[in-house]
C-alpha cells in the first residue's frame, strides 16, 4: 500500500506520493487528495462511479483521474474512499470509484496541477508530487 504526506508548498497544498505500482500510486494520490478535503470524517461507500480517461503521458492521466474526482466532488457533494481499476495503463484507465455524501469540507481542493508534475519510475514502485490549486 502506498503513502502521502503533506508537503510545504507557499500558496497551495502539495502532496508527496510513493507507491509501489501505479494503481497504488493513483489511489495514494486520491486518498490523499480526499484527506484534504474531508479531513479524519469517515465517509460511507454508498454510491459507486466508473471513472473512463484517455491521457497522452501518465503525468497528464493522474491530473486528469484526480480532476475528474474533483468535479464528482462538486457536483454531487461526494468524497471517494475507495478505487479499483480495471484498467490502468500510462494513458489509460478505467476504474469503479466508491464514495459518499461529505457532510463538512476540511478544505477547499480547486484542482490538481501540473506545477513541477513528474511520475518517477523507482526500484521500489513510482513517486510523484502533485501540488493542488486551493
Amino acid at each position: 500500500m502506498g503513502r502521502w504526506q503533506e508537503i510545504e508548498h507557499t500558496a497551495d497544498l502539495a502532496l508527496h506520493v510513493w507507491a509501489a505500482d501505479l494503481p497504488d500510486l493513483f489511489t495514494t494520490a486520491a486518498q490523499g487528495m480526499f484527506a484534504f478535503i474531508i479531513g479524519d470524517e469517515s465517509i460511507a461507500p454508498t454510491h459507486t462511479l466508473t471513472v473512463k480517461l484517455e491521457a497522452l503521458d501518465v503525468e497528464t492521466l493522474l491530473v486528469d483521474w484526480l480532476n475528474e474526482l474533483l468535479y464528482q466532488t462538486e457536483v454531487a457533494g461526494l468524497a471517494f474512499t475507495t478505487f479499483k481499476f480495471e484498467c490502468l495503463t500510462p494513458t489509460r484507465l478505467v476504474a469503479a470509484v466508491h464514495g459518499g455524501p461529505i457532510s463538512r469540507y476540511s478544505r477547499y481542493v480547486k484542482a490538481a496541477t501540473f506545477h513541477d508534475l513528474a511520475v518517477i519510475q523507482t526500484p521500489e514502485g513510482y513517486e510523484t508530487e502533485i501540488v493542488f490549486d486551493t
